[in-house]
């Protein structure tokens, strides 16, 4: 007989719904009655219908789709990284929380901090917790995040720690336990603003009035306490990156633009007299904050590992001479060590005069002879630990995570092995949440991971943070590398919150501050990722006239298209093939500038040029030359001039946008030249110069200027010396000189730069040629004087 429903009864979408055994569950109790915090969210799940739950689901995963969230998978994907960039894995059912219990939650962590601070400031310092015998030698000596070099360097600003995270689960107890400390470089705070965006999306009207505490008060508290750790002067903030191809690129991308923050790879610094400087357009600049996103050994090849490609030499001794804050400090990684969860219990009275009011998971250090006895006495306990469960990172050969099936002589015969030096942990078996399967809820495995930041008053946590969530009810299943989801973290309060934005407060909100220097490595990117997206354009344009041609006239095209061989040829496209592979291949490299300065694009441009992508990649699989590959390639002409619109209209004026003005103008100027050369020729066939016309997208204005026929003449006039014309050679040198003037050290004191002083003899000499003189010789030696000008932009800005 079916128990009767209750108010407190799981119904709807939750119908059914039942904790696995023994397990603890974030929505019902162990009645089976769903928890206080719960019943409003339920509530307004079961007033949807399943159609209107889909829709909503789609709007939020839409909504990520737009804003181009992905993480990197690796071991799978072509070429040498072995990795692809897969949709951000949202878990659309939120986890809930009362802000009774994460206050609980919070304190416990900011406890730990203090204790993480302290025992980092020991072991880089007095080390007189090992001197005392509070924690073994062999656990800092061997262990390869100790960096020796940082020993007795004191972090500027005066603590090492300034952004942690701790992977939480809930024990069977019901009190929350600490399976991991995030002390290097934790990531995944730009993913919880993305996963709040996209899942209030879902549930907007509960969202709206359920008293959910906002995260932007978090970040903006974070970003003033680095400005303020910055102090005054010209010293800005950074990020540091290891770029494109680390698993949360963007990530560190998202959070530089939302922060207002510049980010860096190790390439764009250098150290001059214990400073540290980012190389810029204007030249070096000084940093004063780098956020870090490396691990601290990559940091510096000249003092850590030299194999290093991703940092930056002499780092050390910039922090070493105060030159520069660091969050957080080099060699914290010897933090997320999990044998020093052992002893944190016992260091916590030590050093803090007071027990951890949030229990770690239970670990065991079996590096010492005299611990191994008790070891293989509790070794038939000990299961998968959620080390690997939640797969996190393993540590190196000074420590191991020992499972159920090392029977104790294998486990003694390790612990006894040279050099070995094991921690056990005994496992947490993870709560579990509600996640949508099929449209009801099922339990699944939950990781919780909580943000805290430094501040001048002291540690804030974000309130929320976000939680993995198991594909399946087995735990391995939580990484998303493994099928796992991410969700976001609603903490419920039972008042009305206060709304927060980033709007700076009253004090700060009317100073203007001048916009970050454009590092080289950005602008070199974007004034190729300039140079790539016309050069698409002008491949787009040149095959659209070739099919038109095809369509229209047959094997009658045949000298006409013969023609155009040659500027096919030098862009490797065969416009036999409708959709080529060298169109596809420019339009890839397109993306993979843009994707250097993702903090730099807009996610409306990023969106709109990965659309043009996928569009023309489907298109290349199915379209056939001639009428159907014109129409193809007038709507990808189209899509990417839609880009275009969004670069010039919304781009901030600044130097960026600049350097991808300059890269336009100059491939637009190059390929212009290059389609004079071969359908102004004199020897061209029939047709050629109306073909120049077309592809220079100048038919209308050619009818209107000139009333005669077609002649090489008016052809020359309008795309070559018409400085009206925003196709035309002398258009895009006016523009060329205008923004080269406007580039730092263009113009010193009088002087040009050579830089400048090539460009302005280019539009001299066009500016005073005619349509007569502008023969195939002086085409020639402009189209050299345009080379010319990238290799002095190159020199004087790219390196």
């Amino acid at each position: 007989m079916e128990a009767k429903a209750t108010p407190e009864t799981p119904q709807g979408a939750a119908r059914g719904y039942r904790a696995l055994p023994s397990v603890p569950d974030e929505l019902v109790d162990a009645r089976g009655a769903i928890r206080p915090v719960w019943r409003g969210f339920i509530d307004h799940l079961n007033s949807l219908t399943p159609e209107e739950l889909d829709r909503r689901i789609a709007r939020g995963d839409q909504y990520l789709r737009d804003s181009g969230v992905y993480f990197r998978q690796y071991g799978q994907g072509p070429g040498p990284a072995q990795s692809v960039e897969r949709p951000w894995p949202l878990a659309h059912m939120p986890v809930l929380m009362s802000e009774t219990e994460w206050a609980e939650v919070t304190a416990g962590l900011m406890q730990r901090a203090e204790l993480l601070e302290a025992l980092m400031a020991d072991l880089y310092g007095e080390n007189r917790l090992v001197a005392e015998g509070h924690l073994p030698p062999r656990l800092v000596a061997e262990n390869p995040e100790w960096l020796r070099p940082l020993v007795g360097v004191s972090p500027r600003g005066g603590h090492h720690l300034h952004f942690l995270a701790f992977e939480l689960g809930r024990g069977p107890d019901g009190r929350w336990w600490v399976l991991a400390d995030r002390t290097q470089a934790p990531s995944g705070a730009g993913f919880a603003l993305e996963n709040r965006v996209a899942t209030s999306r879902v549930f907007s009207e509960l969202y709206a009035e359920a008293n959910v505490h906002r995260l932007a008060g978090f970040f903006r508290t974070f970003r003033d306490a680095m400005q303020s750790l910055a102090g005054p002067g010209e010293g800005r903030v950074a990020i540091l990156t290891p770029g494109p191809l680390n698993e949360t690129y963007f990530e560190h991308a998202y959070i530089a633009r939302y922060l207002g923050f510049t980010l860096v790879q190790g390439e764009d610094l250098s150290v001059e007299e214990g400073r540290l400087m980012v190389r810029t357009v204007s030249g070096p600049r000084p940093l004063s904050v780098l956020w870090r996103r490396l691990d601290g050994s990559y940091a510096d090849p000249l003092e850590l590992d030299p194999r290093s490609r991703l940092g930056t030499p002499g780092l050390v001794s910039a922090l070493r001479a105060g030159g520069v804050a660091m969050v957080n400090a080099l060699g914290s990684g010897i933090l997320e060590t999990r044998a020093l969860m052992a002893f944190l219990p016992k260091l916590a009275p030590v050093v803090l005069g007071e027990a951890l009011k949030l229990p770690n998971i239970a670990t065991w250090w079996c590096g010492e002879a005299s611990a191994r006895d008790d070891v293989l006495e509790t070794q038939s306990r000990m299961v998968l630990s959620p080390a690997m469960a939640t797969g996190l990172p393993f540590e190196g050969r000074q420590t191991g995570t020992l499972a159920a099936a090392l029977s104790s002589a294998a486990l003694a015969e390790r612990l006894a092995a040279d050099g070995a030096a094991l921690v056990a942990q005994e496992a947490v078996t993870l709560s579990t949440t509600p996640a949508l399967v099929g449209g009801r809820l099922m339990p699944r495995p939950m990781v919780l991971r909580v943000y805290l930041a430094r501040t001048p008053t002291g540690w804030a946590a974000m309130p929320g943070g976000f939680a993995r969530i198991g594909a399946a009810p087995d735990p391995m299943a939580i990484a998303m590398q493994r099928g796992g989801s991410a969700a976001d973290v609603w903490i419920v309060g039972d008042k009305p919150v206060d709304p927060v934005s980033m709007v700076a407060t009253p004090a700060i909100g009317n100073r203007r501050v001048a916009p970050g220097g454009l590092p080289s490595r950005a602008a070199d990117n974007l004034f190729w990722l300039g140079r790539y997206v016309e050069r698409t354009e002008g491949i787009l344009r040149l095959l659209r006239a070739w099919h038109v041609r095809l369509a229209e006239t047959g094997p009658a095209a045949t000298p006409l298209l013969d023609a155009l061989q040659p500027l096919f040829d030098a862009s490797g496209t065969d416009p036999v093939q409708g959709i080529p592979e060298g169109l596809l291949a420019t339009l890839s490299a397109a993306i993979g500038s843009a994707g250097q300065v993702r903090d730099r694009v807009s996610p409306d441009a990023w969106f709109a040029l990965m659309d043009i992508d996928k569009t023309a990649r489907r298109m290349a699989a199915r379209v056939e030359p001639g009428d159907d590959a014109a129409r193809a390639l007038s709507a990808l002409i189209r899509k990417l001039t839609g880009f275009s619109g969004l670069v010039h209209e919304n781009m901030y004026r600044f130097l960026g946008w600049r350097f991808l003005g300059l890269g336009r103008r100059h491939e637009r100027a190059m390929a212009m030249t290059s389609v004079l050369l071969t359908l102004a020729d004199p020897e061209a066939p029939p047709g050629a110069l109306d073909l120049a016309i077309e592809v220079g997208d100048s038919v209308i204005s050619h009818r209107r200027r000139f009333t005669v026929a077609t002649s090489r003449e008016t052809v020359i006039d309008m795309l070559a010396l018409d400085a009206m014309n925003p196709r035309s050679l002398r258009y895009q040198l006016d523009g060329l000189v205008e923004e080269i003037g406007h580039l730092p050290e263009a113009d010193r004191y009088g002087h040009l730069s050579p830089l400048a002083r090539a460009a302005l003899r280019l539009q001299t000499d066009l500016a005073t040629a005619d349509a007569e003189t502008m023969d195939s010789d002086a085409l020639a030696t402009l189209q050299s004087g345009l080379a010319n000008l990238s290799d002095l932009l190159t020199e004087a800005y790219f390196r």
